[in-house]
């Protein structure tokens, strides 16, 4: 039976006890901790969507018309929700009974950023490490970085998300829980790069196209909690041709000096400002294969990005993992997923969309 992780977003996660999980609630993004084969159902979907690792199709072409700055303002972080065991557990097909699950892990891979416009250079440098504070820095994470707007089972609902450097220059990475969760993928999906105080400074971004890992796709495995989406066009431009794209690594190990970004929305934030963690991450020593970090965001920083090799003068970064789950035993730690192969495969895929 695969067993729960209460998720700082919301999820699945290998290698939990029902009595470890009796003590477990989302600290983060949504929590739909479950202990299901397959895909539940649940609200309306984007599109229909193909065999494990694929997307959610066919996004409405109204999706930024809808996302007015009252909507927006009001949107509700998925990390509100909580679940206890009895809730969230339902019966797996077969044992997944493991404490050290692993990812698959290839060669290590870097895509360079790309920036297509003159970053003024930041200020001083903040702090390292930094448990949570607002991002005062300015350069390009103040552009890649934004929020991430969706219907979710009817209500309008928020996580974070970051441009990164794609062929098609039209591809997000977010969390897997911030395009689909409970088997049915979410509807209205833009992207706010650069959003603050209900202003789209760079335009909101509709998807055409929302993919996750396989695991996720097909079991919303907490281990491979990692989104993707490809933007249409806004006035005839392309995403990172307007804001720019972050690098990415893959394979990379762990234990590194790491920096978070993302919109918290649930107290004490309010979601209407970038925020960051910085620190030396830990490979979590519980139930997940995750980075951890020290650092106290909320709800509806799910899917924001961690970096590693982040300038501070440039704010410019390799994106090495998304905000994903807490433990409410290990209070202002987050977790993020391993950037392995399949995170690799799903970049790949969003891509070449």
């Amino acid at each position: 039976m695969r067993r729960i992780v209460s998720t700082f977003p919301g999820t699945r996660g290998r290698g939990v006890s029902r009595a470890v999980a009796g003590a477990l609630t989302a600290v983060g993004a949504l929590l739909v901790s479950a202990l299901q084969a397959g895909p539940a159902g649940a609200a309306g979907t984007a599109g229909t969507a193909g065999a494990a690792g694929t997307a959610a199709t066919g996004a409405s072409s109204s999706a930024a018309g809808f996302w007015t700055a009252q909507r927006m303002r009001e949107a509700t972080p998925l990390d509100l929700r909580t679940a206890g065991p009895e809730a969230s557990a339902k019966p797996s097909g077969k044992a997944a009974d493991t404490a050290s699950p692993s990812v698959r892990r290839g060669a290590e891979r870097t895509v360079r950023p790309s920036l297509p416009r003159t970053t003024a250079p930041a200020p001083a440098l903040r702090s390292f490490p930094q448990a949570g504070g607002p991002w005062t820095g300015g350069g390009a994470v103040t552009h890649t970085a934004g929020r991430v707007f969706f219907t979710y089972q009817g209500r309008t609902a928020s996580c974070s998300g970051n441009a990164v450097t794609s062929a098609n220059k039209s591809t997000v990475i977010t969390a897997g829980h911030c395009v689909k969760l409970n088997g049915a993928w979410h509807t209205n999906w833009v992207f706010v790069p650069g959003y603050h105080d209900g202003q789209d400074p760079y335009g909101k971004w509709s998807a055409a196209k929302t993919l996750a890992t396989p695991q996720w796709t097909a079991s919303e495995d907490i281990n491979y909690d990692v989104g993707a989406a490809v933007v249409t066009p806004v006035g005839g431009q392309q995403l990172t041709d307007v804001v720019g794209g972050q690098g990415l690594a893959f394979n990379t190990g762990y234990n590194k000096p790491m920096y978070a970004f993302g919109y918290p929305a649930a107290s004490p934030y309010d979601g209407s400002k970038l925020i960051y963690c910085s620190g030396n991450t830990i490979k979590d020593p519980l139930f997940s294969t995750d980075h951890g970090l020290s650092c106290n965001m909320t709800g509806g920083s799910s899917g924001g990005p961690w970096f590693t090799g982040f300038d501070e003068a440039t704010g410019t970064g390799l994106q090495s993992s998304v905000n994903s789950f807490g433990y409410t035993f290990l209070p202002n730690t987050m977790f993020g997923p391993y950037f392995g192969d399949d995170a690799e495969n799903l970049y790949d895929e969003a891509q070449s969309s």
